[in-house]
């Protein structure tokens, strides 16, 4: 077995079998969902699923920036019970930060017992359609990631972009087409959102996330 470092700093590759995987070093040791994890030496690695995760599937779909590396601060929005987060706070190490935002009790109580373990994450129980009321508890951030399914998720994206990331950080948008408008294709919910978006923020990279998340799209982008 090698594990070899991927094009963006902080993650890793193994082959498996006929399959490439994506790793992240665990900053913590074991595992948080039921990954499989993989040792080289006195390193252990999680495996990121791009199944349970919209940047694992970007990541298969070979996209080509990201904005999530050693070191960044990242607002998370809907980190839910932390199954990305916690690859973002093994990517960011010990020099970085995760804050991470969630509006349901329920998930946020496990993401509380997650981040008691990651000195790196701080969960925040919140509702990111109004970041005034979370302002307080963040600073200016090198990206922002939002994976949240609501109708109006471009604009609480751009909102949260506004508010909190710095000039030239990356913003990292999912869009769920049928929590936006099911009654229209996804290719043209997809659309409707970069039309929205693309006079706001620069979009360095698209990809759409079939067949590992079915009717998602992601937007790779960076504040002007």
């Amino acid at each position: 077995m090698r594990i070899k470092p991927h094009k963006f700093k902080g993650i890793y590759v193994l082959q498996k079998g006929k399959r490439q995987v994506c790793l992240t070093p665990s900053f913590v040791p074991g595992r948080v969902y039921g990954e499989d994890l993989h040792r080289d030496g006195k390193i252990e690695y999680r495996e990121w699923s791009p199944t349970r995760s919209k940047i694992g599937a970007a990541l298969a779909k070979n996209i080509s920036q990201l904005g999530i590396y050693p070191g960044s601060k990242v607002l998370y929005l809907g980190a839910s019970t932390g199954t990305t987060a916690s690859h973002v706070s093994d990517v960011v190490g010990k020099d970085g930060f995760v804050f991470a935002l969630d509006f349901a009790p329920r998930t946020t109580r496990e993401l509380v017992y997650l981040c008691d373990r990651r000195n790196n994450m701080s969960p925040i129980l919140g509702d990111a359609r109004h970041p005034k009321q979370y302002a307080h508890y963040i600073t200016t951030v090198d990206t922002v990631f939002q994976d949240i399914a609501q109708r109006d998720q471009a604009e609480i994206f751009i909102r949260n972009c506004d508010a909190f990331l710095k000039k030239g950080g990356f913003g990292i948008l999912t869009v769920k087409a049928r929590s936006v408008d099911v009654s229209k294709k996804p290719k043209q919910v997809f659309k409707n959102v970069r039309d929205y978006i693309e006079d706001k923020i620069t979009i360095v990279d698209y990809r759409e996330l079939d067949p590992f998340e079915k009717d998602h799209c992601i937007f790779i982008c960076k504040r002007k």
